[in-house]
């Protein structure tokens, strides 16, 4: 586990509440346009945030129960690769992890695109891997239906093979650049990532060179036992929901990837109470994860993050006024649409639940904040801060900038194709 506590702030529209957008009317248009976008990452960068995920989905917003798109929200959105790419050369420092689907997107696309975004921002990508289950997804592509949720699980096991091994098919030193003899590349040191699955297959290697991170950091959400088994085939980070009661989706397996899109996750939480005093969820959580490694026999021992839907307010009772005030507009309680701890707090409140989670074995947190950029700033000004000063985190300007991987305690990738030097294993 890492000697600090990871923080991860998941960027979602106009906040993961479905009416945040009603606090601040000017935000619903913002979500739209990149400069908002740049805005609150670059305040998130300076802040000493790890990184931001970026929520995506092949529908407009998040869908109601009829699975049509729910109109009490924001309606429309950019996509999430691009966002990153366009903002990362404004950042410094901060993680960038946009959300990627592998149900309908081809394998080769979603490589490729994370390795110039892992380019483009010299060693900070991520990738938050997702399954796109419903049948209003399918529609768009018009290729198949809906699948059922074995079938979307093998799936994104094999596009996550097929993307690591494009992502080792270059050498780090591939690129030779010899102008005297007109050779800039070397073929020995390019790869044929050759695969044939049952759902997907590739030939040949990436038309992209090996990034600064070789493979970038891989996030998967795990509800389940399903789930967790899948984050840990798939993933580095895995992402868990301490207080959930369990998915009323088809499948844990499917969720435990797929979209957590505001108000379309379905799942009853005590909002003030689920994860209080790291209680039974919060250790089963975590002990779900660790068990799933140990029947893989993996050795490698993941950093877990427990996600928290945060309001943050200067009072306790502030905070719950205004979250009861979302909750009006919106006709229903988020806390029970939400699949994670709901939490109306303070700075300093959270501060006490994110030490209570270190302290039972959690590397950290993700936060959803529940108004964007209300509630992002405020972590950004003052949980920053406040962890700090209660040891839990490195004042930012004490940090040296270094690649995702190595900010999340994460081992440098070695290439499946790297050859190792006598007398060493890679």
């Amino acid at each position: 586990m890492p000697d600090r506590t990871i923080l991860v702030t998941a960027l979602h529209g106009a906040g993961w509440h479905p009416a945040a957008w009603r606090a601040d009317p000017a935000v619903a248009r913002d979500t739209t346009r990149l400069a908002h976008w740049r805005r609150v990452v670059v305040e998130q960068d300076r802040a000493g945030i790890d990184a931001v995920t970026l929520e995506d989905a092949f529908t407009a917003g998040p869908l109601d129960a009829d699975g049509d798109l729910d109109t009490r929200t924001v309606v429309g959105r950019l996509d999430a690769l691009l966002v990153a790419s366009a903002v990362a050369p404004a950042t410094r420092s901060v993680g960038l992890v946009p959300t990627v689907s592998v149900t309908h997107t081809e394998p080769f696309h979603v490589a490729t695109g994370l390795q110039t975004l892992d380019h483009v921002s010299a060693g900070r990508a991520g990738w938050r891997i997702q399954v796109s289950p419903t049948t209003r997804e399918a529609a768009l592509f018009g290729r198949r239906s809906g699948d059922d949720p074995a079938t979307l699980a093998a799936e994104a096991r094999e596009v996550a093979e097929v993307v690591s091994r494009l992502w080792d098919s270059w050498d780090d030193d591939a690129i030779i650049r010899d102008v005297a003899t007109g050779r800039f590349i070397d073929r020995d040191r390019i790869h044929d990532a050759r695969f044939v699955g049952e759902h997907v297959s590739v030939h040949g290697a990436s038309i992209v060179p090996r990034s600064p991170q070789g493979r970038p950091p891989v996030f998967a959400l795990a509800h389940d036992d399903d789930a967790a088994r899948l984050a840990v085939d798939t993933a580095d980070v895995v992402l868990v929901t301490p207080g959930a009661s369990g998915p009323s989706g088809p499948s844990g397996a499917v969720r435990g990837v797929g979209a957590v899109d505001g108000a379309g996750a379905v799942g009853a939480v005590d909002g003030a109470g689920a994860v209080g005093g790291v209680g039974l969820e919060a250790r089963g959580a975590l002990a779900r994860v660790r068990h799933a490694e140990q029947a893989a026999g993996s050795a490698t021992v993941r950093p877990v993050l427990a996600d928290l839907a945060v309001l943050l307010g200067s009072s306790v009772a502030e905070a719950e006024d205004e979250l009861a005030a979302l909750d009006a507009a919106s006709g229903s309680p988020y806390s029970g649409a939400s699949d994670a701890a709901v939490l109306a707090t303070t700075a300093t409140g959270l501060v006490d639940r994110i030490a209570d989670l270190r302290a039972i074995g959690y590397a950290g947190v993700r936060l959803r904040p529940l108004r964007t950029p209300a509630d992002s700033t405020t972590v950004a000004r003052q949980l920053v801060p406040a962890l700090v000063t209660a040891g839990l985190r490195a004042d930012p300007p004490s940090r040296p900038t270094v690649d995702l991987r190595t900010r999340l305690g994460i081992a440098p990738a070695v290439s499946r194709y790297a050859v190792p030097t006598q007398g060493v294993s890679p």
